[in-house]
C-alpha cells in the first residue's frame, strides 16, 4: 500500500498530549488567579468563576484541536504560552473592574473579544494552507498597511483619543495600525526577499563600518518618513518606533548588515529630535518623559505625567513580592485596565510576576525566532523573524514607557491590554507564526511516506 508523499503525519500522541497538558496548567493557573481576586477582596470565590473557567477552557480547546488538526507539527509551547499570558490579563482587567467606582474595565467584554481572537486564529489557520503565497501579495499588502494607516487622519471617521489620532469610527472604534503592522511585515519580508543582493551590497568604508551604496537607501528613506509622518501628525511615538524597528530588524536579518542598524537608529533619533523641537505636542511628549515630576506636567489631561507617576507608584507600593491579588489598588492607576495594565498587575503580583509575564513574552519571541532559523526558504525565515521581533519590539516599547525607560506611547500591552483591535491582530500574528513552524518542523517528504507506511502496518 502506498501513502502520498505529501499527506500529513499527525504529531506523536505523547508530543500532543504533552502540548494539552501544559494548556490545561495554563487555564488552571489562570483560574487560580481569578479565584485569589475574589478571595482577596470579600474572602470569597467570585460567583461567575465556573461560567469564565468553562468558557476560557473551552476557547482554548477549540484552538488545540484546530491547531491539531491543521497545524499538528507546530511548535507545541506557542499556544499554551500565549494562553497564559491572555488570561492573566483576563484577571487582572476583572480586579480592576472590582474598583469602587467606574473604571471603564470590563471582563465579559474582553473574553468576548478573546474569542473572536480566536476565531481569527481558526480562521487563519484553516483559510491560510501554505503561508508562501502571501509573497505572491508583496505590494498589495503594502499598500493596504499604508492605507490602513492613512484612515485615522481623515475626516468624520477618525478620532482622535488620549491625544493620538489612531482609532477610526465604524459604529465601533478600531485602531487600523494594530492591522497595518502585519500588513506590512509580509510587505518587508516579500520586498527584502527580492531586494537584499542589492541591499547587501558595500559602498563606502567608515572607520570599522561598511556603509550600503547611496543609491540603495531610498526604501529606509521612505519607511522613515512614513514613520515621522505618523509621530507628527498622529501624535503616535509607538506605531512610529514600532514600524521602524521593525522593518529595520528585518532589514539586518535579510542582509547582516549592521550598517543598517546604525543608518536607522540615526534616522530615528535625528528625525525625532527634529519632530520635538518644530511640532510642540512631540516636544511636549520628549518633557513628560524628562520630568515626570515636574509640577508643570503633573496633570490628569492627556499628555500629562499623572497616569505615569501613578504607575510608578503602584509598581514601587508592589515591590518584589506584590500585596497579593485583589489587595492593592490598581484601579488608580488612569487606563490600568489598557495602556497601564503592566504597572496595575506589577502592584498586585510584584516585580517576582512581572518577570514570570516578561519571561513567558521571551519565551513566545524565542520559539519564534527559532521557527525562522528553522525555515527552508528565506520568505518565511524573514517572515518568522519579523512577526517575532515586532511582538518582542511591542512589549518593549510599552515596558519601557509605563517604566519611564522611554517616553511614553500609544501602544498596550499584547494579550493583556483591554480591547479588540491590539488582541485580534496579535491573534493573527500567532496564527502566522504557528503556521510557519508547521511548514518548518514538518518532516520532508520521505520521512512523511516511511512514517505513513509504518502507521500502515501497525494497523
Amino acid at each position: 500500500m502506498s501513502v502520498d508523499a505529501g499527506s500529513a503525519v499527525p504529531m506523536p500522541p505523547k508530543r500532543r498530549g504533552a502540548q494539552l497538558f501544559m494548556l490545561a496548567l495554563a487555564v488552571g493557573i489562570i483560574m487560580a488567579a481569578y479565584a485569589s481576586v475574589g478571595i482577596g477582596i470579600d474572602g470569597q470565590v467570585p460567583a461567575g468563576m465556573l461560567t469564565y473557567g468553562l468558557g476560557l477552557g473551552g476557547l482554548m480547546l477549540i484552538a488545540y484541536l484546530v491547531l491539531a488538526k491543521f497545524a499538528p507539527w507546530a511548535d507545541p509551547l506557542i499556544l499554551p504560552l500565549v494562553t497564559l499570558v491572555n488570561g492573566v490579563g483576563l484577571v487582572m482587567i476583572y480586579r480592576i473592574e472590582q474598583a469602587p467606582w467606574r473604571t471603564g474595565a470590563s471582563a465579559t467584554q474582553q473574553i468576548t473579544w478573546t474569542a473572536v481572537g480566536i476565531v481569527m486564529f481558526t480562521v487563519t489557520l484553516v483559510v491560510l494552507r501554505d503561508h508562501r503565497l502571501l509573497q505572491r501579495f508583496t505590494y498589495t499588502a503594502g499598500a493596504l498597511g499604508v492605507v490602513l494607516l492613512i484612515l485615522p487622519l481623515l475626516p468624520f471617521i477618525g478620532r482622535e483619543i488620549n491625544g493620538a489620532r489612531i482609532w477610526i469610527n465604524v459604529g465601533f472604534s478600531v485602531q487600523p495600525g494594530e492591522f497595518a503592522k502585519l500588513a506590512l511585515v509580509v510587505f518587508f519580508a516579500g520586498y527584502l526577499v527580492a531586494k537584499r543582493d542589492v541591499l547587501a551590497l558595500v559602498g563606502r568604508r567608515l572607520l570599522f563600518i561598511d556603509l550600503p551604496r547611496a543609491r540603495d537607501l531610498g526604501p529606509i528613506l521612505v519607511i522613515w518618513g512614513i514613520s515621522v509622518g505618523i509621530l507628527v501628525l498622529q501624535k503616535d511615538l509607538g506605531t512610529s518606533l514600532l514600524l521602524f524597528g521593525g522593518f529595520i530588524s528585518m532589514l539586518y536579518i535579510a542582509t547582516g548588515r549592521t550598517a543598517w542598524v546604525l543608518i536607522g537608529l540615526t534616522l530615528f533619533v535625528g528625525g525625532a529630535f527634529l519632530a520635538g523641537q518644530i511640532f510642540s505636542h512631540v516636544g511636549h511628549r520628549f518633557e513628560v518623559w524628562l520630568n515626570p515630576e515636574s509640577n508643570e506636567f503633573y496633570e490628569r489631561a492627556a499628555g500629562g505625567s499623572y497616569q505615569l507617576m501613578e504607575g510608578l507608584f503602584g509598581l514601587g507600593s508592589g515591590g518584589i513580592l506584590g500585596t497579593g491579588l485583589g489587595q492593592g489598588h490598581p484601579y488608580r492607576i488612569p487606563l490600568a485596565f489598557s495602556d497601564f495594565i503592566f504597572p496595575a498587575t506589577g502592584e498586585e503580583l510584584g516585580l517576582t510576576g512581572l518577570m514570570a509575564l516578561l519571561m513567558c513574552y521571551a519565551l513566545i519571541v524565542e520559539r519564534g525566532l527559532r521557527t525562522a532559523l528553522a525555515a527552508r526558504d528565506p520568505f518565511s525565515k524573514l517572515l518568522a523573524g519579523g512577526l517575532s521581533f515586532i511582538l518582542a519590539w511591542q512589549v518593549f516599547i510599552i515596558v519601557g514607557g509605563v517604566t519611564n525607560l522611554i517616553p511614553l506611547t500609544g501602544l498596550v500591552t499584547p494579550f493583556m491590554s483591554q480591547g479588540g483591535s491590539a488582541l485580534l491582530a496579535n491573534w493573527i500574528l500567532i496564527a502566522l507564526l504557528v503556521r510557519i513552524s508547521d511548514a518548518a518542523r514538518r518532516p520532508p517528504p520521505q520521512a512523511i511516506q516511511d512514517e505513513g507506511l509504518t502507521q500502515v502496518m501497525q494497523r
